[in-house]
């Protein structure tokens, strides 16, 4: 039985946001992420290593409640400190311990953390 090999060109995520300005605003000038606008009106957020993703205009979104993007920094305390000058808090979950900044340490992962961004969406900062 032959079999036709099936070969992606690339690869890429997607969510939305009720805000494009807001988005464009946060990932580029709180985060520093390189954000683009594209011929489909949406904007494309170029990941640390390359990934692209996509994000998109949802007049009803409504924010998952699940991690739809990680960071990975080397220095947690200097990024969580970072994030805090720019306005950006941690969230805190119930189900974990953590430090006065809002950091999780252990519980089996990365030292990180959770925040949203305007839309709700939510984000984890990891250290390296």
């Amino acid at each position: 039985m032959t079999t036709t090999q099936l070969t992606y060109v690339r690869g890429f995520s997607g969510f939305a946001v009720p805000d494009l300005d807001a988005a464009r605003s946060f990932y580029r000038d709180v985060l520093g992420l390189a954000v683009a606008d594209n011929a489909m009106g949406m904007l494309e957020i170029t990941l640390p290593g390359g990934a692209v993703v996509l994000v998109y205009p949802k007049d009803d979104h409504e924010p998952a409640v699940f991690t739809i993007l990680n960071l990975s920094v080397a220095d947690i305390e200097k990024s969580v400190d970072a994030l805090a000058e720019r306005g950006v808090q941690l969230l805190r979950y119930d189900f974990f311990e953590h430090d006065e900044r809002g950091i999780v340490r252990g519980e089996g992962m990365p030292a990180g953390g959770w925040f949203v961004d305007p839309a709700g969406n939510i984000i984890s900062i990891l250290q390296e």
